[in-house]
This record gives C-alpha cells, structure tokens and sequence, in this order.
C-alpha cells in the first residue's frame, strides 16, 4: 500500500460524508440552487428576455420559462458564438461540448466555470463513495485507465471546444496524472484503431487497476489485449478490481465484459452528458443512481407522457413519486433553461433521490453512444432513395450487437417496390448521409468500432403482415422508425425477402 492509498482513506471518508448530509438536504439544495440561478440569470440576456427580475417563485418561473431543446435555445448560442457576453449565463463560456442528435446536427453546449466543477467533481466522489463504502483503495496505486476522445481542442467563436470527455481529460487532477494512462500523445490520436493498438502497447505490461469507458469501446480494447497477449484480463492484470461505465445501457455487454475479464468485477456506473453531471452510484448494494442535488442544477420533471404537450405538468423534486417515468428537465449554472435533455429517468427511492434511466424521450438508437434519432435516419434514407431512384415503402433500424468476431452494426429493415441492383452501393449512401447527419455515429465508423450498416430486405406487406400479427394495423399505429434493442427487429425476421 501506497502513500496515495493511505492518504485517499480519510479523503474517502470526508467527502462520503458529505454526500451523506447532501442527501438529507436535497430538497433545501435544490430551492438554494433554484434562488442562485434566477439571481444570477437576471442580469443575462436570456433573464431579461424571460423577465427573471419578476420571478418569485418555481410557479412564477413554469410561467415565464417553457420547456425547450437545442433548436430553441440555439438563437442564444449563436450570440455567444458572436463574442457576445451575459447571454445564458454571467461572461462567457470557458468550454463548448460538441455533441449531436438534433435536426441541427452539431450542438454546442457551454461549460461554464460555474458549471465545470459539476462535471469533475461529480466523477471523483463516485470514485470516493465507492472508497469509503468498500474500504477498497488499492486501485489508487496503480494505472488508471479512461478511454476517452481526443483532449485536443478547436475554436468556436474563440471559445475552446471538443468533446466532453477530451475537456474533462484537462481537468485530472495532479495527485492522478502520475497514474493516469494512455499517454497524452495517444489520447490526441484522433483514428480509433490506430490509438487503440498504441493503448494496448502502453498498458499491455502495466499494473491496471482501474478500467473506464463506454462499454462497446471497452469490450474492443479487452479483446485487443486478449488477441496479443493470450490471457484474460483478469489474468493479465491481477489486480484490475474497478470499472467504472457510463453513456450507453450496460446490461447488453455485461456479460461478454465479464466473459473477457474471467472473473466478477465491483463497477461504477455514472450519468454523464454534455449538459451536466446528473447521478452516480454512490453505493454497491443500494439500486440505482444518486441524484446530483448539490452541484449547480436545478432538476423539473415532467411525466413522459406528457414531454410533448403545449403545457406539460412541471414537477419539482418534492413531487416525485417511485415508479414514475419522468422526462429530465435541467436548468444549470452552465445557462441552460427548461431544457429537456432527452432522458427519462423513473425514481426507484425518494430517501434518498436515487434514479434509473429508463430511455429517451423519442425513439432512437444509442446501442454504442451514437444518439441516432429518428429525423436521422429519415433524411439519410431518403436523400438514398433520391439519387438512386428508389421506391422504399416502409423501413425501421435497430442495432446489431456482435456477440462473438465480427464488430456490430445498425440493421436496416426496408422494405422496397424493387429491391435495388446494387444493394452494396445503396447501403453505403445511406451510411455516408447518415455520418454526414450524426457526428457520434461517424466517429464510431471513422474508429472501427462500428461497420457500415446493412439492409435486410423484407417481402412485399413484410411491415403489413408485421402489424397485423401484433394486433396493431391501422389507426395510428405506427412501425417505430427505430429502435434500441432487437424486439422488433426480431419479429420482422419472419418477414424476410
């Protein structure tokens, strides 16, 4: 045992502490943080747009502030863009997070320095909790791994701009540095398959004790190193005891992630996003993830049912209940405002706030972290359909996991008038309108993660005859234009050309 693991035992224990506290005084966080916002946010652009200085109250705020998304909050971020000052949030951003999955493509949400602590602070007492509660610190003394983006960043309106995780990489504190793997220089490599082979190179021989990334991208770096060097990963590195995941649903990798490591494994997992640090698991035995009450957001919930009406109910988090499905709704010291993230969380305890994520509020894809939607997919498909001249009747995607060689994909099921001559040359334009669309699922196909998709042709009433034998033809149903799991996709393979 190190000096490092020694001295991490009492931080562990302070901050678990304070966690502790922050959970009995969530609902008093939370009108705090609610005062300082509108405080702040009155002298903002945004606040005088919304008269702030007559809010009061949160029903006072429902009525002055409404529910939007990034296309309604993007005519502010082009000001900010501009060099203009005070427009969201007091000064300007230090960071913009590039992320996608809106009509817009790309989306640039500030980080400001207010807001970058909830991002860093929020990763590390996940770390401390799981410390305190297990009495396990040895994984402070050897190589801490964190499969991330590229820390290298450009300029937006002279404002520095990247992925969140390649942000984040700037801010590890010092006391990890000295552990912290890969190297700078291939953090920056921006090719996946090309960086992947360096990390392997880098840790191959090193004394791994903690292991973070999203789950597919994990999985590939195990079997890189299970190919060169013959051994489990448990095997190679006997002393890898904590993973730590987050961004996509884990339970479809679990279990090839525990197959590859050869033995069971304490994880963590977290709920991250460009918009804000919102839960962590703070215990291994309780269920679920502790909402983040105490870091500068202000969380409304919405019944999911609800999301897209005029005037949704708008609920604080004194209302919730357990077992509801609700759509999160944040507004953050980063200057975002009624903003629905896209997420759906359900409660599964009120004492403490520990939630689930449930899904999206929209049908999508994220199988791998791409955040697909449906207007995606749409316009990929027809702008094919377009230039090839063909006649689609009905299509709908879900994604391939791989479970043994080979890497996963997006399935398309499409049913045609004519299937067309060249079906190879027809997919591939689908695919490049779709990486054009998407900037995440490029990312995935540019790093190898991902193959270009594949269409499976169904027969002639293929989606017809679907619908009928699930009682659902005619009236408004719908075939859902994709899905994130193979429910769907499976049925339709009785349908098939």
């Amino acid at each position: 045992m190190t000096i490092k693991s020694i001295l991490a035992k009492p931080f562990a224990n302070y901050i678990y502490k304070q966690v502790k506290k922050q959970m009995e005084t969530a609902l008093a966080d939370q009108q705090s943080i609610f005062n300082t916002l509108i405080k702040v946010g009155t002298k903002t652009t945004f606040g005088k747009d919304h008269n702030f200085s007559t809010i009061k109250t949160y029903e006072d705020f429902v009525q002055q502030v409404p529910i939007r998304d990034y296309e309604q909050l993007k005519p502010y971020i082009e000001k900010i863009k501009e060099g203009k000052h005070n427009i969201l949030w007091k000064g300007k951003p230090i960071y913009f997070a590039k992320t996608s999955g809106t009509t817009s493509g790309v989306k640039y949400i500030p980080i400001t320095k207010d807001s970058i602590p909830n991002h860093i602070n929020t990763a590390r007492n996940a770390l401390l909790c799981y410390m305190a509660e297990t009495g396990n610190t040895k994984f402070a003394d050897g190589k801490l791994i964190f499969l991330s983006g590229s820390p290298v960043l450009e300029r937006i309106g002279d404002i520095p701009t990247g992925r969140l995780s390649g942000i984040v990489n700037h801010h590890v504190p010092k006391y990890l540095r000295a552990n912290q793997l890969p190297s700078y220089t291939t953090n920056c490599i921006e090719e996946w398959e090309e960086k992947l082979d360096k990390i392997v190179e880098e840790t191959l021989d090193k004394n791994m004790t903690l292991i973070s990334g999203i789950p597919p991208w994990m999985q590939m770096y195990f079997d890189r190193l299970e190919e060169k060097s013959g051994k489990k990963i448990g095997e190679l590195f006997p002393n890898f005891n904590v993973m730590v995941q987050g961004g996509v649903n884990f339970e479809p990798y679990k279990a090839k992630l525990e197959e590859s490591i050869g033995r069971k494994i304490d994880c963590i997992e977290l709920f991250p996003a460009s918009e804000g640090f919102f839960a962590f698991q703070d215990s291994q035995t309780a269920q679920g993830l502790l909402l983040n009450t105490h870091s500068g957001i202000f969380f409304e919930f919405v019944p999911a049912a609800e999301i897209f009406n005029e005037k949704p109910t708008r609920l604080t988090l004194k209302d919730v209940k357990v077992g509801e499905n609700y759509a999160l709704i944040i507004n953050s010291n980063a200057g975002l405002w009624g903003y629905n993230i896209g997420d759906t969380v359900k409660f599964v305890s009120t004492n403490p706030y520990r939630i689930i994520v449930s899904g999206r509020t929209k049908h999508f894809i994220s199988a791998f972290g791409e955040h697909v939607i449906g207007e995606e997919v749409e316009a990929a498909m027809l702008k094919a359909a377009n230039e090839q001249n063909e006649k689609v009747t009905e299509f709908t995607v879900a994604p391939m996991i791989a479970q043994g060689d080979g890497k996963s994909y997006h399935e398309w099921f499409v049913e045609f008038e004519h299937t067309p001559d060249n079906l190879h040359e027809f997919e591939k334009k689908i695919d490049d309108n779709l990486r054009q669309k998407n900037v995440y699922y490029d990312d995935l196909i540019k790093g190898n993660i991902l193959q270009p998709l594949k269409i499976t042709s169904l027969q002639k009433n293929g989606f017809i005859n679907y619908m009928k034998s699930q009682g659902k033809l005619g009236g408004q149903n719908k075939v859902p234009r994709l899905s994130n799991d193979r429910t769907i996709a499976d049925e339709l393979k009785n349908y098939l050309q």
